[in-house]
């Protein structure tokens, strides 16, 4: 057996259009967004985002992860792991368009002319909506229920911390439908249209996205708009997350890549006590930690979209992934903000900005907690052998 850590000349060919593309559309945005970010604003309209990712069309980037049928590319997860690294060298929060929440693909016919189609043709927007106020970390205590009447479910309670549920046209909500069978079959994802009558309002927080709070007040929902079938949700609802556990920290090492290369070069360049900061031992302590848990957090999160591409239970391989990226840029941005001194922690650079959305890196899409709980009982239960796929 031989090992091979290089990239294929497809990857590679792959990797270096996507980051052309991010360097010369997308970073000079920077400075807009931050301003725009300041005043309280969205940090990049929703015409701006679609004239972006038009844009990154002609060059190839449309529906990365979007099967063929869909007319997406359908690329393996390694290399869309490497494309969420170059989208995570910018602090703009951009997105290649022609993609849908991964669950959203098991729609019906009916569902996909209503939700599919026109969200990966941008013309409308999803959310996903299972946190609820006493159910965060721990997703089987959910307690929003939907009752059947007749033909429709009616579906009452509250979603908290919801991505992208301020700007979305519709939800994918998972609800209790049999509270004795719980998560193991108790659970449905439903299709929910905002016209339907649910309500949303922001969560103001420490970083760049706002959050929503969501309202289901006798919610009256179709049974043609349950996605999947009845009691399948929290199943689907783990192969949603499962997605972003390999996701987010590709992005964080595209940011802690940018934010070591600024390091060095400010290292090079700022002189104290008559030479470059660069020439002090204990900056270049700290220049060597950031490149040690740089690389270190990589190769996990490669390994777990390899562990994907392979067909195998990637769940393990993904928590380690999401555990050491998130926590690896926290320690990155925190010690280039140091390296910067004064000026790191002011608003004319960007490195405060990713030191706010890095902290958000370690909570959403389960937090450090929940994935070292998930990896010791692997480890506990036998299910995962010390040594991983080469035991």
């Amino acid at each position: 057996m031989s090992l091979d850590f290089s990239l294929s000349d497809d990857q590679r060919a792959i990797r270096d259009t996507a980051r052309e593309f991010i360097a010369r559309e997308v970073m000079p945005l920077e400075n807009d967004v931050l301003a725009r970010e300041q005043r309280g604003e969205k940090g990049l309209p929703a015409e701006d985002l679609r004239a972006l990712q038009a844009k990154a069309e002609e060059f190839g980037f449309w529906g990365i992860g979007t099967p063929e049928e869909f007319g997406g590319a359908a690329l393996p997860a390694v290399t869309q792991s490497l494309l969420w690294t170059e989208i995570g060298r910018s602090l703009v929060p951009f997105v290649f368009g022609g993609e849908a929440d991964n669950i959203l693909f098991r729609a019906t016919a009916e569902q996909q002319d209503e939700f599919l189609e026109p969200t990966l043709k941008g013309d409308r927007v999803s959310c996903f909506a299972i946190t609820e106020p006493g159910a965060g970390s721990d997703a089987t205590a959910i307690r929003m229920r939907a009752r059947r009447d007749g033909e429709d479910w009616i579906l009452d309670g509250e979603k908290t911390f919801i991505t992208k549920g301020i700007e979305a046209d519709f939800s994918i909500v998972i609800a209790v439908t049999d509270a004795e069978k719980g998560h193991r079959g108790g659970f449905t994802a439903f299709l929910v249209d905002r016209t339907m009558g649910w309500t949303s309002s922001p969560i103001h927080t420490m970083g760049p996205s706002t959050p929503a709070s969501m309202a289901f007040d006798g919610v009256r929902v179709p049974h043609r708009n349950v996605l999947g079938e009845v009691g399948e949700g929290f199943a689907l609802a783990m192969e949603w997350i499962g997605r972003g556990r390999y996701v987010i920290p590709s992005r964080a090492i595209g940011a802690a890549e940018r934010l070591l290369s600024m390091a060095i070069a400010y290292a090079g360049q700022r002189e104290t006590f008559g030479v470059p900061i660069g020439d002090h031992q204990m900056i270049q302590s700290m220049l060597a930690d950031c490149e040690l848990d740089l690389e270190a957090a990589r190769w996990p999160v490669l390994v777990a979209a390899w562990s994907v591409d392979q067909g195998l239970d990637a769940r393990h391989a993904a928590s380690i992934a999401k555990l050491g990226g998130a926590t690896a840029a926290g320690r990155i941005v925190d010690r280039v903000m140091q390296i910067h001194g004064g000026m790191g922690y002011t608003k004319e650079m960007p490195i405060e900005r990713w030191y706010r959305e890095a902290r958000l890196w370690r909570i959403f899409e389960g937090t450090d907690e929940i994935q070292r709980r998930g990896i010791a009982k692997g480890l506990l239960s036998g299910r995962r052998r010390v040594g991983g796929h080469l035991a």
